[in-house]
């Protein structure tokens, strides 16, 4: 067995990684893997040269934005070009690339002894379509409800357990410009807005398609969803309209906003003393009933195209294991990164439950029996879900008024899509 040394992370803790790898087992000298920056993925760069000292391959990632991750991966697959071995991919869009060949099933090139059957249910879920798992969990979670404690206690405002009471707190501290009661996504896209909107059109009761199979969106349920959704951007900073994630969660650390309902990650955010000015000031609760908690899971998979033969792929299973590994689920916890888990061990082990904040732990806790996937499991998903956000962007943004047309028209374009992929099947 070999053996890497990781030297990093808090007061120079040091540990070891290992990695076996079988005489005969396949190496190939490099592996571009295209993928998007997390915290988790900082931590792995430091290894990257034992990886390669030990397993003969040099790993390259190519880093971009969300959106243009998800659009450079569309692209590399749908021309099959295949200049990356490896693609970072979500619950957003596994069942458009598992469904179009363009990813390969994982189990048959990840080694058994990196234990896959170790990550968390939900992470397994989200990482597979039609029960055939075909990524590795990086980074996941649900949602918080974070909120800031200082806040609510000058104003005598208990934590809302409501969506009504949300919205009524919401509205009591909100005193721009010195603090804005709410953020949320207002950019267009299938995992910005649309994602955001999701919980509140599952929680009033919306279907992503009717009985008869075609868009359900525009009901009255997603009118509801819509019209609070608006609502609530009233008392949001400036520009929220066209916020991503990124956006919503600088400002919600920087002090200028007391509720928003974010990704379970982000709270390492909250509590990092360098960049945040809200550390010790934020509670994590479950979201306000009805909404749920939207699950999700990003991870890498093997990319068909780039790893054409049976080596490349063995050498892209190996690399996929070992960057999911137990051992770099440690070493993330032990370089201060305790967002990106997705292991029952990781959660499990003593550094976790020392390190993590208690509230954060509870907040963990208390959103277990309601997170859940909100977005619609399709291949078509990217299309309509991305249609449906520049149709959401342009209601917050004012572009356009009139709610219920507006998604008549994204469930009219929704129709064809639907229609078009019945008649190629």
């Amino acid at each position: 067995m070999n053996k890497l040394a990781y030297a990093g992370g808090l007061a120079g803790l040091v540990f070891l990684m290992p990695i076996a790898f079988a005489a005969d087992s396949c190496s190939v000298p490099q592996l571009k893997v295209l993928a998007q920056k997390t915290l988790g993925l900082t931590t792995l760069e430091k290894s990257l040269a034992d990886y390669r000292k030990a397993s003969g391959t040099q790993v390259d990632l190519v880093y971009f934005g969300e959106n243009d991750r998800r659009g450079k991966s569309r692209l590399d697959a749908s021309t099959k070009a295949g200049a990356y071995q490896v693609y970072y991919v979500d619950e957003a869009n596994v069942a458009e690339f598992a469904a179009a060949g363009w990813i390969l099933p994982l189990l048959k090139y990840y080694p058994k002894e990196y234990d896959y059957s170790d990550f968390l249910p939900g992470r397994r879920a989200v990482a597979s379509y039609k029960d055939v798992a075909y990524f590795a969990p990086l980074y996941g979670g649900g949602d918080f409800l974070y909120y800031r404690k200082d806040l609510l206690d000058k104003a005598h405002i208990a934590v809302p357990k409501t969506l009504e009471e949300l919205q009524a707190a919401i509205k009591k501290v909100n005193n721009p410009p010195a603090v804005y009661g709410w953020v949320a996504r207002g950019q267009r896209g299938s995992g910005m807005n649309v994602w955001r909107w999701s919980p509140f059109f599952t929680a009033m009761g919306g279907a992503w398609v009717d009985k008869d199979g075609k868009a359900g969106f525009n009901s009255a349920a997603g009118v509801k969803a819509t019209q609070t959704y608006m609502d609530l951007l009233k008392y949001t900073p400036p520009g929220t309209a066209t916020y991503d994630w990124s956006n919503a969660v600088e400002a919600f650390r920087a002090g200028k906003v007391a509720f928003m309902i974010e990704s379970t990650p982000f709270a390492d955010w909250m509590e990092d003393p360098t960049k945040s000015s809200v550390v010790g000031k934020v509670g994590y609760a479950r979201p306000p009933a009805p909404l749920s908690s939207a699950g999700f899971g990003h991870g890498f998979a093997i990319a068909a195209y780039g790893s054409k033969d049976e080596c490349t792929r063995q050498a892209a299973g190996k690399f996929i294991a070992w960057a999911s590994s137990k051992e770099q689920e440690q070493a993330r916890l032990k370089d201060g990164v305790f967002s990106d888990y997705n292991r029952s061990s990781t959660i499990g082990s003593p550094y976790f439950q020392q390190h993590v904040q208690p509230g954060i732990v509870a907040g963990l806790n208390a959103i277990t029996d309601t997170t859940r996937l909100n977005i619609w499991s399709s291949p078509l998903w990217p299309q309509v879900g991305d249609n449906l956000g520049v149709v959401l962007e342009e209601l917050f943004t004012g572009t356009r008024t009139d709610v219920k047309a507006a998604l008549d028209d994204a469930a009219k374009y929704t129709d064809a899509v639907i229609a078009r992929a019945g008649r190629r099947n």
